[in-house]
């Protein structure tokens, strides 16, 4: 399946995203091993050389690790994919309360937004 990508962004750093977020979400645990470089092109419609790009940063990060001969792993280093998830979660708020301040809303219509979708969102469950 070919993926879509923003043409705003370079995209090997979409791709990096991606990956980060399956780490993050656990659907990639510690010691699992990524699709080959050419898997990866195929699968998302992309030149390998841009997910050649994509996994040699993710390893200059210390997300990722290559073994000659073996392939690509996620991190075993837990304490690497927590400051990943601690990372991507504070970009994400951070985020949230610029564009929300740009609205004009205040710190407390924020909270008051959370809970009220919140509680919407446990009733649907």
């Amino acid at each position: 399946m070919v993926e879509e990508f923003d043409t705003t962004k370079p995209i090997y750093i979409q791709i990096m995203e991606k990956i980060n977020k399956k780490i993050v979400r656990n659907e990639w645990k510690a010691g699992d091993k990524l699709p080959s470089v050419r898997e990866m092109a195929v699968e998302t419609g992309v030149n390998p050389n841009t997910i050649q790009r994509t996994y040699s940063e993710l390893e200059r990060m210390g997300i990722v690790e290559t073994r000659r001969g073996q392939g690509t792993f996620v991190t075993e280093n837990v304490e690497v994919i927590e400051r990943l998830r601690e990372q991507m979660k504070r970009d994400v708020v951070t985020d949230f309360i610029r564009n929300m301040t740009e609205l004009g809303f205040t710190l407390d219509d924020m909270i008051t937004s959370l809970k009220n979708y919140r509680g919407e969102s446990n009733d649907s469950v």
